[in-house]
């Protein structure tokens, strides 16, 4: 008996892609499943962060918009109309929906079942593609060269053409697994597995793979009494594993997947059976990948709901810093992308911070970074140094408004330090009376400090000259940068001050060009990268633009680039301590990450003979620059 309402979903469904590629059998087949979705206007197919559904859609008419959530507005990113395809999401990742789906007008949607498609799928190579393609290239429909670069719908959201490349640059997986051979007992290998905390275990034979273990074969297998668990492994692992050669890409591996129906794929010497294991990916490699966007990360932290949301992408940011630096992406743009996604958690930390309050500011402030955030500088988890400025108010109103920002700036610290940055050992904190002042405050106390440069002012200078807007009115923060660029113009003693203070870290090696490291306590023996050779760039970078009237570049790198610029008689000098300076954090960055640590210092032991001489070859820009700031500032007899 026919099905006459399959039968004319089908022929919708057949003048669109990809179900044109679908012969008529299946598509029907795929028909029968559907279910037929009407939404009036403005109601919801699914909403940010709502847990994937189990089929995803197709627009028979009217139109959903899809948009996502930013200050408090519903920001609509893309519209999708009659033939187009929504909701992919569950299809090829494992989290929640990154966008809202509202429908725009009376509306009928058609709801595929993925459980129906996906066996269709994986056998049409054709359709494979496009949904991949789909999904990794932000487009509806890559085969439309008109609304080519579009937003596909809860896909990621970020319109930067490197997106789509990122898909296919090779996935990062697991190198050197743990395996088994056939003949282990599952006992001992589930044992393992757990101490190891690991979802599945290669199998091999003569180190050549021949199956896999996971913990579903351990559950529908073992859990069930099919198998007793003193059993050899060959008789419940999955045979044969499917194998693939060294750096495939995203979506290759997406589609390997796919295709066989796993969840694990074992990487090979040369892609196949009979050369030796290399590695393991999972499915949880290729969430990772997607998720490392930096902007996914970006919209899911103006998303977040709490401090866990927060901290959650923080870590993330770690990995991508990993994947950056072993993608061999300059520093620069690292930092650029970090200090981006760091002002964003701060952001989203304010935001939360007054929605628990309660209470709306009861007036104009702006929020800043200083430090090494400020200069965006700061791409391994260290302390924050953070202030607030409030406007001017009256004398009546003075204490409640100042208690408000205080109450604020604890609220934001304290989430911070969750997050993972870590309290300011000096307190220099918005949570702090001291850095929590009006406009009229932070002028004067600017104005002491240039005008009465001891050694606290200097110090403080070296800090709160380096700052960067993150919330509020930007305005307050200029009107500060005003009064500073006044008070320094031709300032001698203040810049004879700052100068010195630069000098007091000259070239990290000793008489016979060794490294000067530290003689005692917890780091004996090691190289203090941060304040034998970043800190002594930093501050020449520091002085030379601030006696130069430059605002608003705080970024030690293009400190220099500006004054290589301004500066054609000293561009080499600052040109190579621009390079020196990104080389530097490079390597404090990478030992952060080998050691989990903030990699300020350096076992010289763990360095190759290369590695060794680059980093005294940075060294050079420093007795450079540092020779600029003497015969500028007369500084030779005053230090």
């Amino acid at each position: 008996m026919k099905n006459a309402i399959a039968e004319r979903i089908q022929d919708f469904l057949r003048k669109f892609h990809p179900f044109k590629s679908i012969n008529d059998e299946n598509l029907l087949e795929i028909a029968k499943n559907v279910t037929v979705s009407y939404l009036d206007k403005n109601d919801y197919l699914f909403k940010v962060n709502d847990i994937t559904h189990d089929s995803f859609y197709v627009v028979a008419s009217g139109a959903i918009g899809l948009s996502i959530t930013s200050d408090s507005d519903d920001v609509l990113i893309d519209k999708c109309d009659e033939g187009d395809i929504l909701g992919l999401r569950p299809f090829f990742a494992k989290d929640n929906y990154l966008m809202n789906a509202k429908a725009r007008e009376e509306s009928i949607v058609y709801a595929i079942p993925i459980e129906v498609f996906k066996p269709i799928v994986v056998k049409n190579t054709k359709v494979l593609e496009f949904l991949l393609q789909s999904f990794a290239s932000n487009t509806r429909n890559p085969l439309d060269k008109k609304n080519k670069g579009k937003l596909l719908s809860e896909n990621v959201i970020y319109d930067d053409s490197s997106n789509e490349i990122q898909y296919y640059q090779p996935i990062h997986y697991t190198k050197n697994p743990v395996t088994a051979s056939t003949l282990d007992i599952v006992r001992y290998v589930a044992q393992t597995m757990s101490s190891k905390k690991i979802g599945s275990i290669l199998i091999h034979e003569n180190k050549l793979p021949v199956g896999i273990l996971t913990d579903k074969d351990l559950r529908s297998k073992i859990a069930t009494g099919l198998f007793p668990i003193d059993t050899t492994i060959d008789k419940i692992m999955s045979s044969p594993v499917i194998t693939v050669a060294e750096n495939i890409s995203i979506v290759e591996a997406q589609m390997m997947m796919l295709k066989h129906n796993v969840g694990h794929l074992c990487v090979t010497k040369d892609g196949t059976n009979l050369s030796e294991i290399k590695g393991i990916i999972s499915e949880h490699d290729i969430v990772v990948a997607q998720a490392n966007n930096p902007g996914v990360l970006l919209r899911q932290t103006r998303r977040a709901q709490n401090t866990e949301d927060l901290k959650n992408i923080r870590e993330k940011v770690t990995d991508l810093i990993q994947n950056s630096i072993e993608k061999d992406i300059p520093i620069y743009h690292i930092c650029s992308i970090v200090g981006e996604i760091n002002i964003a958690i701060t952001k989203r930390a304010i935001e939360q911070a007054i929605e628990k309050i309660g209470i709306p500011p009861p007036t104009q402030f702006s929020w800043l970074n200083v430090g090494s955030q400020g200069r965006k500088e700061q791409l391994l988890l260290t302390d924050q140094d953070n202030a607030l400025v409030f406007e001017d108010v009256s004398d009546e109103r003075y204490d409640e408004v100042k208690s408000y920002f205080l109450s604020l700036g604890e609220i934001v610290t304290k989430k911070l330090n969750k997050i993972g940055y870590e309290f300011c050992p000096a307190n220099m904190m918005a949570s702090n009376p001291s850095w929590c002042k009006t406009v009229s405050e932070w002028k004067n106390q600017f104005y002491n400090w240039i005008h009465s440069p001891g050694e606290k002012g200097i110090l403080m200078c070296t800090i709160f000259f380096d700052y960067d807007f993150v919330y509020g009115n930007e305005n307050l923060m200029h009107s500060i940068t005003d009064t500073i660029l006044k008070e320094t113009n031709n300032n001698q003693l203040f810049f004879a001050y700052l100068g010195a203070n630069a000098l007091e870290n000259p070239v990290p090696l000793g008489f016979f060009r060794q490294f000067l490291v530290e003689n005692d306590g917890e780091h004996k023996d090691t190289f203090d990268i941060k304040s034998r050779a970043l800190l002594p760039l930093v501050d020449a970078a520091r002085i030379l633009i601030l006696s130069s009237g430059i605002r608003n570049i705080n970024n030690t790198a293009l400190r220099f680039a500006k004054l290589a610029e301004i500066e054609p008689q000293n561009a080499i000098i600052y040109k190579s301590c621009e390079e020196a300076f990104l080389e530097l954090l490079k390597f404090r960055t990478e030992e952060g990450l080998l050691h989990n640590s903030d990699g300020r210092y350096l076992n010289l032991k763990e360095l190759t003979k290369l590695d060794k001489v680059k980093l005294k070859n940075d060294f050079q820009p420093i007795n450079d620059v540092q020779e600029i700031i003497k015969n500028r500032f007369k500084l030779t007899y005053f230090t």
